[in-house]
């Protein structure tokens, strides 16, 4: 497992926990607007080994409640359920985040009850999504299957997307909302420039047009919220 990076206390991560986030590396994914750029290729550096993870999690599980894990694109690591297996024996919550292209492994650790919480990329509306994943050819078949596996409510999940001006219109939110319909959380967030831009140039909506995207959705969903964004 390439664990390249560690959050030792969050409280924004997990919604409702005091968490830790595991950062894993790789990514299947080339989203032009990512924040964690240097954890997509092979050659990320792993900076921690599994052991020195599980041993910083057992000093600190008096504090914690739960783990985050992310990416990169966790579900791409071979190690995962062992690992999240290893979390739980700890006694702690797992969220796992993930951009739903393998729903084969999202449902089988579902399955086995090993996730307390799962939040899914909505990258764009479908006829986008090759674009804003910055990926040609997906199948979208895949982002479907883990939509509609979530969408089965067995495992608490929201469904977020990271708003980019110049990737993302009126349009996309339009089509979004049907798309996720019944789902019981959908968060926008809103996009921040950094030196860890995959492609710096991108632009941030305003409030009040993050709002106008979120009631496009509303109809469709329980709650609409904006993330990163002071009401």
């Amino acid at each position: 497992m390439k664990i390249c990076g560690f959050q030792k206390t969050t409280l924004l991560d997990f919604p409702g926990h005091v968490a830790a986030t595991v950062f894993l590396g790789t990514c299947n994914f080339r989203c032009p607007f990512c924040h964690n750029s240097q954890l997509l290729g092979s050659d990320a550096a792993s900076l921690f080994t599994e052991d020195q993870i599980l041993a910083l999690l057992s000093k600190r599980k008096k504090i914690l409640e739960g783990v985050c894990i992310t990416g990169g694109e966790p579900t791409l690591s071979p190690d995962l359920e062992s690992f999240i297996k290893k979390v739980k024996d700890l006694q702690l919550s797992v969220k796992l985040d993930t951009n739903g292209y393998q729903p084969s492994v999202l449902k089988s650790l579902g399955h086995k009850g090993l996730l307390d919480y799962v939040a899914m990329d909505i990258k764009s509306s479908p006829e986008n999504y090759s674009m804003t994943a910055g990926c040609s050819n997906l199948n979208l078949d895949y982002i479907q299957e883990s939509i509609d596996y979530l969408k089965q409510g067995n495992i608490p999940y929201e469904f977020r997307t990271t708003v980019v001006k110049g990737l993302h219109t009126e349009d996309d939110f339009e089509k979004i909302g049907p798309w996720i319909q019944g789902a019981p959380n959908y968060f926008l967030q809103s996009y921040v420039e950094s030196d860890q831009v995959l492609s710096p140039g991108f632009g941030s909506y305003s409030k009040e047009e993050l709002l106008t995207f979120a009631r496009l959705v509303e109809p469709y969903v329980g709650c609409v919220q904006l993330r990163g964004v002071d009401y």
